[in-house]
């Protein structure tokens, strides 16, 4: 999800070249949000044959009901429950981590390098709110759903790449991941502010004693997870009772880790913490977050009803219409006042394609419709069903227009991963490196030395074969 500005600011280029650093952080995000979108897209499907299956949708809606926890505690809660509020702890824990190294390592702490992924962030996120706002108004329906189109999901998005064979260029790649950064920056700050309600400032403050001592034993280095993990517990505890949403404890802890690497140091404890937690969090956590809220009712009624009811209807339509036209408006709006020039590479279809491609959205969004509605549950699964079909169609959208450019996708991406030199860096990062002409040149040298040697073998063995055929001519009958 972390992922540098895709700006190339020496040349002035809108989604330039990524530097080779930031290209590998890039491609090692990549690879395990696309397995972990691949598991939450089987749970997703898995959801759904489960809770539409008529003779085992009953015990669908009685596992995940299932109650669970001490209730001394205030903790006694159905699997759902947990799954919403304790195992996306750990996504938003990750998220947090995600956003710290950008602000204190990555191209987000350049307020110039953040401005075009901001921007269109922001845009992509306020023109589906907008989008719901005016259908429902029009509709007289809630909206109380505003939030619910303005979440994208990386990893759902990454694994209908996967599905589809569709390669981007790095740059691309990188435009998709900083964008959900910011997504969940502001995703998190929704929860916060719009969906507390009642607030307990006991519990809350025993959760801010708790962060308070886990950044102390953080900056004192002290060492092991057998103090952390109990810790965090806690706090996520205390967040939990106090009212607000618990997931916030998650991203708190993950803002507290240190991301920048010191002398001698391979990764700073931030990166480190995160190699480790992203897979549990992408492998685990949010897929069994998909097993136990993607379960809705796909019926004809309740296929007809998203597109009748405006609640329903304002989810499709921001994220199909409002997150495309958000996201390619704020990247164009942000390329006509810099000045900058897109990547000769590229083309504004490119960026339209990836805009409607950040219109799937999933994990958070079905969060923030189960907030939303909390009192409502047959509204709560209606506006589930939207996000799964609103996301579907963007994907289609997406996919179709990535399709028509795949060809170009392939070359491009071919040609950063070529490594002629096989020095383990790719070769169009070493242009202005004068040592990598010289291998190349000897590279070329040997491979001319070995295509003269095969040439006067072959003509050698040519013209002993002619001598042969002219010796077996002259022998008489």
């Amino acid at each position: 999800m972390a992922a540098p500005s895709p700006t190339d600011h020496k040349s002035g280029k809108l989604l330039g070249r990524l530097t080779l650093p930031e290209r590998r952080f890039v491609a090692d995000a990549l690879r395990t949000e696309t397995v972990g979108g691949v598991l939450l897209l089987v749970a997703a499907i898995a959801a759904l044959l489960w809770a539409n299956i008529p003779a085992v949708s009953d015990s669908y809606a009685d596992i995940r009901s299932f109650h669970i926890g001490p209730a001394s505690l205030g903790l006694d809660l159905s699997l759902q429950h947990w799954a919403a509020d304790g195992l996306l702890a750990v996504f938003f824990f990750v998220a947090g981590i995600e956003l710290k190294r950008e602000l204190v390592a990555g191209d987000l702490r350049n307020a110039r390098a953040a401005a075009l992924p901001v921007i269109a962030a922001l845009c992509g996120m306020a023109v589906p709110a907008v989008v719901y706002v005016i259908v429902n108004t029009v509709g007289d329906g809630s909206t109380d759903g505003w939030a619910v189109p303005t979440a994208t999901d990386i990893a759902f998005a990454l694994a209908v790449l996967a599905v589809i064979g569709t390669s981007l260029p790095s740059a691309l790649r990188a435009f998709l991941l900083t964008l959900a950064v910011v997504d969940d920056l502001f995703a998190i700050l929704i929860i916060a502010v719009f969906f507390t309600s009642d607030i307990d400032f006991l519990a809350l403050g025993g959760a801010f004693v708790g962060l308070a001592l886990f950044w102390f034993l953080l900056h004192r280095g002290v060492h092991g997870w057998y103090v952390y993990v109990p810790l965090a517990l806690v706090i996520w505890g205390l967040m939990y009772n106090s009212g607000v949403h618990a997931t916030i404890a998650g991203v708190a802890m993950g803002l507290m880790l240190r991301c920048t690497r010191r002398e001698g140091e391979q990764q700073s404890p931030g990166e480190h913490i995160e190699h480790l937690v992203r897979p549990l969090s992408a492998g685990l956590a949010v897929p069994l977050f998909a097993l136990f809220s993607a379960g809705v009712s796909l019926s004809d009624h309740a296929i007809a009803q998203v597109f009748t009811r405006p609640e329903t209807l304002g989810v499709v339509l921001g994220l199909v219409i409002g997150k495309t036209v958000g996201i390619f408006g704020g990247t164009w709006l942000a390329a006509r006042f810099t000045k900058a020039e897109l990547n000769e590479d590229l083309a504004w279809p490119d960026v339209l394609a990836v805009a409607a491609l950040a219109g799937i959205g999933f994990t958070v969004s079905l969060l923030i419709g189960e907030l939303a509605f909390a009192d409502d549950p047959v509204l709560t699964d209606e506006v589930k069903a939207a996000v799964l079909i609103g996301s579907l169609i963007a994907a289609v959208i997406a996919c179709v227009m990535l399709k028509l450019r795949n060809r170009r996708y392939r070359a491009l991406t071919d040609a950063e991963e070529r490594d002629e030199d096989h020095d383990g860096i790719p070769d169009i990062y070493e242009e202005d490196n004068p040592a990598y002409h010289l291998r190349m040149a000897r590279i070329y040298e040997d491979r001319a030395a070995e295509h003269r040697r095969r040439a006067e073998d072959a003509a050698a063995a040519a013209l002993q074969t002619a001598a042969g055929s002219t010796a077996e001519g002259d022998r008489p009958a």
